[in-house]
């Protein structure tokens, strides 16, 4: 299972950590994801959301 928000495709960057001396490795960024339950009609499930999406809601959280 990707690293990847279910409701706006956020995931993961890669970028260069770059040392005092100059040199480049790869660093990977991953996004803020969030296991929670929402409704889907009567029933409830678990999706992975990011804390955005979360934020601006997109989504409302099953109580």
């Amino acid at each position: 299972m990707p690293a990847q928000c279910e409701i706006c495709g956020k995931q993961r960057q890669v970028a260069n950590r770059v040392s005092h001396s100059n040199i480049k490795t790869k660093s990977i960024q991953r996004p803020n994801l969030q296991r929670v339950h929402i409704l889907v009609g009567t029933t409830r499930k678990h999706i992975r959301v990011c804390t955005r999406c979360l934020r601006s809601g997109k989504i409302a959280k099953a109580v």
